[in-house]
């Protein structure tokens, strides 16, 4: 009886999910007029997605502070690089990755900026656990990445890789960034 009952509440529970009934974040997906942004569903997907976006905010804040000892490269960001099978390249999707993975979630895995942001993963505005693309109208593509920490105003505290203080993509480090809101071109949610 006990099986049958929980075989039954997944049923219910993956209909509940496939109708919209938790609400929905992604772009052109049911419940996007409610939710607005990712965390802000209702019920258990609301509560899995907040979750999501803590552990991987955590994940990013633990990697502050590292720095380069040559180009692209130290002991910990040929870590973040080997695990998206790459060696010494700009690395800030590749730590956006690993950070993901440090979460528990096995995508995304790239080294590729732009890819970091497939129509089924795009958002609309900003919330924590978010990966933010920064479009560079000069490559004709986004070409820097990082992850959202939390809000504040019009503003957007995000940690990024690859950076450093004056915001580059091209950095030396893991450094935490306040970018204003119109300097992100997209959202992405991969929990």
């Amino acid at each position: 009886m006990a099986k049958i009952c929980v075989l039954l509440w997944c049923l219910c529970f993956a209909f509940a999910g496939r109708c919209g009934l938790f609400g929905s974040n992604i772009i052109g997906g049911k419940g996007n007029e409610r939710a607005g942004i990712a965390g802000t569903g209702e019920g258990i997907a609301g509560i899995a997605r907040k979750a999501g976006a803590a552990a991987i905010v955590g994940a990013a804040q633990k990697e502050i502070g590292v720095r380069e000892r040559l180009e692209n490269s130290s002991e910990r960001i040929d870590q973040y690089c080997a695990y998206v099978g790459l060696h010494k390249v700009a690395w800030c999707a590749a730590f956006v990755s690993f950070c993901h993975q440090e979460a528990g979630l096995a995508q995304p895995k790239t080294a590729w900026s732009p890819a970091l942001f497939p129509s089924g993963r795009l958002v609309k505005g900003a919330a924590p656990g978010l990966v933010m693309g920064i479009y560079f109208p000069s490559l004709g593509r986004i070409a820097h990445c990082g992850i959202v920490e939390r809000l504040q105003g019009d503003f957007v505290y995000v940690i990024e890789g690859n950076t450093n203080v004056a915001g580059s993509r091209e950095g030396d480090g893991v450094y935490r960034r306040l970018r204003h809101k119109r300097s992100i071109a997209s959202y992405a949610a991969w929990f």
